[in-house]
């Protein structure tokens, strides 16, 4: 989403509201995950005395595969986050921590998907404790217990 910004680059105490999804021909950055629900992207724009802030609330959910127990869950994610907006740069090695406005827009669809890779956890797990499979027989250690683990800290 190309949203051209000179209004509120120009004038303090502008702002302007976006509410957005991010159709899926811009996902294809984003390998190896499946989406449930598509991005939907909300924030705002605001020019604070001169300093341009362009905040972002990022929420979809994911189809992922559990690494300790294999089993397939859907898993919703929400971040925010905030960017200050530039005209251009002096210094390209601080590039990262601005987003400039070239021509005077910005995408807001292209910031959002580098947030949402940025933000992603490495490891998908289906909950926070679980137990993953038996390394011995391969049962789910959530649902069964076994001895396995038992005859291998003894021996």
């Amino acid at each position: 989403m190309l949203m051209n910004i000179k209004k509120i680059l120009n004038i303090p105490a502008t702002s302007e509201k976006f509410d957005f999804t991010v159709p899926d021909d811009r996902l294809e950055l984003v390998r190896g995950y499946v989406f449930h629900t598509p991005v939907q992207v909300t924030g705002d724009i605001v020019n604070h005395a001169g300093a341009v802030v362009l905040k972002l609330h990022i929420s979809f959910s994911l189809l992922v595969t559990c690494d300790r127990c294999l089993k397939e869950t859907v898993q919703a994610f929400s971040y925010d986050t905030e960017h200050l907006v530039v005209r251009f740069l002096n210094d390209e090695e601080n590039e990262e921590n601005y987003v400039v406005a070239k021509a005077e827009s910005i995408d807001i669809a292209e910031i959002a998907v580098a947030d949402l890779l940025l933000e992603l956890p490495t490891k998908m797990l289906c909950k926070e404790d679980c137990k993953g499979l038996c390394p011995e027989c391969g049962c789910d250690r959530n649902l069964t217990e076994c001895n396995c683990m038992t005859k291998i800290e003894f021996e």
